[in-house]
């Protein structure tokens, strides 16, 4: 009998965690096409879950298209044309090249000398495994750049709806030796030491792509030569990046002025000079404060442009799947 686990300490609602199990259980065939699945009552006394969970979970499973419900019989994977390939062809429409994909792999796998009972038992190893690491996300960057952790923790609590807890690279050694499953998230800037560091600990990293800007880099090229440009971020890093980057593609044309919003001196200086200042989310009120104190110095008030994301929405979209969030 297929036993099923619900980790109560989890971020990933009890229900979902149900409705994946079961899923990939259908998937690897430990649910045939046309097996009777557990009744409510059954699942209920192996996982402590209410009933009305289950049966949530159930009509759910119905909905997509893996299982049938049968009146006064029970819950039954659906048979017909959905008993080929994965068992479910509502995914296979969704995920159409999933199933050469899942077919190639198990090619593979046979070819290597694996039997398919071994390579069902590695595929929902490593899915369990998943499950277990996305109840703890970790975002480290080094000391020295701080607030770019603090920027990716902001976007990525705000899109995943979990917490996210940031650590210094330099200390992710030690956290990683008091936990036993976690998932690692950095920019790929730093993945090579991140992964370095994870690795011997079987702690997956997983890396993310910075937003390109390109919005605020038309706006740019649009000022007039010798416009003073301010840039205000918590990240160290993206200013000294910010800086080389439009360097590199304007050259001189425009005057830049880049700082933390933690140096209120250069802070100030930007918000008397520039004409248009350019800043993260976290920073926009600061950036407004700074206006507001110099306010009966100036002829006009700058503009201000936010940039809305610090990570790119694709990375954001990738690690929802890789969590199990989407």
């Amino acid at each position: 009998m297929v036993k099923f686990f619900i980790q109560p300490e989890s971020e990933i609602p009890a229900s979902n965690q149900l409705y994946n199990q079961i899923m990939f259980a259908i998937a690897a065939r430990k649910f045939p096409p046309g097996q009777k699945l557990p009744s409510t009552r059954q699942l209920a006394m192996q996982t402590g879950l209410h009933r009305n969970t289950i049966s949530k979970v159930y009509r759910q499973l119905e909905e997509d298209g893996l299982v049938d419900a049968q009146a006064g019989s029970g819950i039954y994977v659906r048979q017909g044309e959905d008993a080929e390939g994965t068992g479910s062809v509502t995914l296979l429409k969704r995920h159409p090249d999933t199933y050469k994909v899942v077919r190639q792999t198990l090619d593979d796998l046979v070819k290597q000398g694996c039997s398919l009972n071994e390579a069902r038992d590695m595929f929902l190893a490593e899915i369990d495994w998943r499950l277990r690491c996305s109840a703890q996300v970790l975002v480290t960057v080094p000391a020295d750049d701080i607030g770019a952790g603090e920027l990716m923790v902001r976007e990525l609590e705000q899109a995943l709806k979990i917490p996210v807890q940031l650590v210094p690279l330099e200390e992710l050694g030690n956290i990683l030796n008091q936990t036993r499953s976690a998932t690692v998230v950095t920019s790929r800037y730093f993945i090579s030491n991140a992964e370095e560091i994870a690795a011997p600990k079987s702690v997956r990293v997983i890396p993310v792509d910075v937003y390109d800007y390109s919005n605020e880099l038309q706006i740019l090229s649009k000022l007039n030569p010798g416009t003073c440009v301010g840039i205000v971020s918590l990240s160290a890093g993206l200013l000294r990046g910010a800086d080389v980057y439009i360097r590199s593609l304007m050259g001189e044309k425009l005057l830049l002025m880049s700082t933390k919003t933690s140096d209120a001196y250069k802070l100030k200086a930007i918000a008397r000079s520039a004409s248009i200042i350019l800043c993260d989310q976290a920073s926009a009120e600061a950036v407004k404060q700074a206006i507001f104190r110099v306010q009966d110095d100036l002829i006009r008030h700058p503009k201000i442009v936010r940039c809305e994301n610090f990570i790119s929405t694709n990375s954001v979209a990738l690690l929802k799947r890789e969590l199990g969030l989407s």
